[in-house]
């Protein structure tokens, strides 16, 4: 896997996700502990408000982002975006009331909206072979896990010296020097697409995605990972600090868990799709995570909750939540032209947080209003629905190359080369707008 390391420019970019995320992972850990300075028991209340923001933000700005992304210079706009990520961040040691914390998250996520669709479309161009571009997925998964392992761990250490206000400023470090390992390489830029119209510029990544069944099926499979999801970001402070009552190491801890499982499952996945389809792995993946949450739901009601028990569930949760994440920008690199990868991955980006737009507020309300047992339960239900759906709409026969006739091009098109009835890698465009065999 890490052998994909010796190419400069791909080391350089994955080392600025890297720092960047060890700082995201501090300001998660802060804004956790800062959330129930301000609010006590309402944590869970305001922490899915302030993700219910970041999603507003994800939806909105990404599929504006991806539309112009093949018309600008890569390595400038990342770079810019990176730096007003570090800018946003520095305020927040400073907040004093709630509202100003929703002001700067949106400002924060705004950013990152535009910033993660775009560097993610750019692996593939820098990996264009599919073996190395697999591993490069895990690779990235690991970065995200770190996330969720090495800056908790650091945030528990760092808390026992000093103040959760000046973990912030570990992201600005984290922010600043992404920003000087991306500038530290040339990025590659693929051809721009054909003059559009601003409307068909935003909405085509989005058309594209949901008129191929791979990714519809992908679709129902980023709401169960967000239902899982949600339960492990909204609730976590409550459950460690309100109900066990314990320490804010103990928080960290528990986010540990949770990365350790997406770690384990991303190391191992590389090998497993070298044998396996991607469609069977990645639904195991989510059926692990329903079966998680209807776990500790039956422990709780039967010898109720422990640290331990807490532990082990977000572990396995962050297994399967792996499993269905790191395969997706495989699904995405097949069914997209290069210069329509920016558009396809921040509709990926914008749909894929739609679910979490949904399952953040109802998560933090289910376990505000009704308790742990029924947030679980309503939270499963949910996920199974988003897999039975990607059941449906994403079939066992997914073939990549496609015969197919066009009687909807001229025969002297350029495309045809004099044959209407061909076969090749099908994907969505101008010359194929829908999926099948005729056009």
């Amino acid at each position: 896997m890490f052998d994909i390391l010796s190419d400069r420019t791909y080391r350089h970019l994955f080392l600025a996700q890297v720092v960047a995320l060890l700082g995201t992972g501090l300001a998660t850990v802060a804004l956790g502990l800062l959330a129930y300075d301000l609010a006590g028991d309402g944590a869970a209340m305001v922490l899915g408000t302030v993700f219910t923001i970041k999603m507003v933000a994800y939806v909105g700005i990404a599929p504006i982002a991806g539309a112009f992304a093949d018309r600008v210079n890569r390595r400038a706009l990342l770079v810019a975006l990176d730096l007003v990520r570090g800018a946003t961040a520095l305020c927040l040691p400073f907040v004093t009331e709630v509202w100003q914390v929703y002001v700067l998250i949106f400002l924060l996520q705004s950013a990152s909206a535009a910033f993660t669709p775009t560097f993610q479309a750019t692996i593939p161009d820098v990996l264009p072979e599919d073996a190395r571009y697999t591993r490069a997925l895990s690779l990235s998964r690991l970065a995200y896990d770190l996330e969720n392992i090495v800056s908790p761990t650091l945030a528990a250490l760092l808390l026992a010296v000093m103040s959760y206000n000046s973990l912030f400023f570990g992201t600005v470090v984290g922010f600043t020097a992404s920003a000087l390992l991306v500038v530290s390489v040339l990025l590659p830029s693929p051809k721009a697409s054909e003059p559009r119209g601003i409307y068909d510029r935003t909405t085509r990544g989005i058309r594209i995605y949901l008129a191929t069944p791979r990714l519809r099926g992908l679709l129902g499979l980023n709401l169960a990972v967000s239902s899982a999801g949600a339960m492990v970001l909204v609730n976590s402070v409550v459950l460690v600090r309100g109900q066990l009552e314990l320490g804010e190491s103990a928080l960290a801890w528990t986010m540990f868990a949770f990365g350790m499982g997406s770690m384990i499952a991303a190391l191992l996945l590389p090998r497993v799709l070298d044998r396996t389809a991607d469609r069977p792995v990645m639904v195991a993946g989510a059926w692990a995570m329903v079966g998680a949450l209807v776990f500790l739901a039956l422990a709780i009601m039967s010898v109720g909750l422990s640290l331990p028990l807490l532990l082990g569930i977000w572990l396995v949760i962050g297994l399967g939540y792996s499993t269905v994440q790191t395969p997706s920008g495989r699904l995405l690199r097949r069914s997209a032209h290069a210069e329509d990868r920016p558009a396809v991955f921040a509709a990926q980006f914008a749909l894929s947080h739609a679910c979490w737009l949904v399952t953040y507020p109802l998560s933090g309300w289910l376990m505000t209003a009704f308790g742990t047992v029924p947030a679980l339960v309503v939270l499963a239900a949910v996920a199974s629905v988003g897999i039975v759906t990607a059941l449906r709409l994403w079939q066992v026969e997914d073939p990549e190359i496609i015969a197919h006739t066009h009687d909807n091009l001229p025969l002297d098109h350029p495309h045809l080369q004099g044959h209407r009835h061909h076969s090749h890698p099908l994907v969505i465009d101008d010359a194929h707008p829908r999926w099948g065999s005729q056009f």
